[in-house]
């Protein structure tokens, strides 16, 4: 016969805590991006121009179109969040929220504009190029 599993009390108390705090993190992580949106979307900009992962006819157009991404995810509910960032997971084992949404921006919605040549490098190198300026900036 089976055994059923029954968490105790202080079991079910600790998972929460757990739970409480990640949901806590991704809210502050995407709250906290309306106070440097302006600063982040230059610097992710020109980090992926410099690296040679976007290479694009209008830098300028390029922050515009990332400061737009960054606008959306401000005022995003948490289902379009996880709808745009649910094809990326798996890049790396604790992804930023915010840079997990930037990166799906990039690889699916940037590489289809009219300014963007092409967009080089593999998913985890764009990643970690965005989560690297996003760390400087919401640290």
């Amino acid at each position: 016969m089976a055994k059923i599993f029954r968490p105790s009390s202080r079991e079910a108390r600790i998972l929460s805590r757990i739970e409480s705090s990640k949901e806590y993190a991704r809210r502050k992580a995407v709250g906290s991006i309306r106070d440097c949106i302006e600063p982040l979307s230059n610097a992710i900009a020109m980090k992926l121009v410099e690296n040679n992962l976007v290479e694009t006819t209008n830098k300028n157009v390029l922050e515009e179109q990332i400061l737009n991404c960054l606008e959306k995810l401000g005022h995003a509910d948490e289902f379009d969040i996880d709808f745009q960032n649910a094809p990326f997971r798996h890049i790396v084992l604790q992804p930023n929220v915010v840079s997990l949404y930037v990166t799906a921006f990039v690889i699916e919605t940037l590489i289809n504009h009219r300014v963007v040549v092409d967009i080089f490098g593999s998913d985890e190198e764009i990643y970690l190029c965005i989560n690297q300026q996003v760390a400087k900036f919401l640290q």
